[in-house]
């Protein structure tokens, strides 16, 4: 596989990241955002300073963050916040992320169910198992909350429906 093919397998998933820390930051310069993909990662990955400042150019441009500077002495920082597009944007990636979150699941179960009928299965520690259930447990918890909201999203809806007002809401 070339490295632009790689890269490119990187760079949406990388860009989203970038924006979902800012987002839920306010705020974030560089080194910031470099520290938290690294905790996100578990330190398996460490972008250079040089692409994420080449991806955090190219969102300027693109309208999605907006920079600010600050100067401290001499030292310049830079640092950055979601334009009204970058959150249209992130409302979109949302969407798209709960419905790859599904799809992802059940290919997860299909692979894992034929990895099992080829012999490749393995032998699950306890702690693996619990590890497994307590991840499973918090996904149906955030599942469970999100119906919740959308039933009721759904109610109000319906009565303002029957009182002839527009509905208001959102599904993310």
């Amino acid at each position: 596989m070339s490295d632009s093919v790689v890269r490119n397998m990187f760079t949406v998933p990388m860009r989203n990241l970038i924006l979902l820390i800012i987002g839920l930051k306010g705020e974030s310069h560089g080194y910031e955002i470099l520290k938290e993909i690294e905790k996100v990662s578990r330190g398996t990955w460490k972008p250079s300073h040089g692409n994420l400042y080449i991806m955090l150019n190219k969102m300027v441009e693109e309208g999605l963050i907006e920079p600010r500077e600050e100067y401290h002495g001499k030292r310049k920082l830079v640092k950055y916040t979601l334009t009204e597009k970058g959150w249209n944007y992130m409302k979109e990636a949302n969407e798209l992320a709960l419905q790859s979150l599904y799809i992802a699941v059940q290919y997860h179960e299909m692979l894992r169910e034929k990895l099992k009928e080829m012999g490749y299965g393995k032998e699950i520690t306890v702690e693996a198992i619990d590890g497994y259930v307590e991840l499973l447990d918090r996904i149906i918890s955030i599942l469970e909350e999100k119906k919740k909201s959308l039933m009721e999203l759904k109610e109000k809806a319906g009565k303002e429906k029957e009182r002839g007002e527009p509905v208001t809401g959102t599904g993310s």
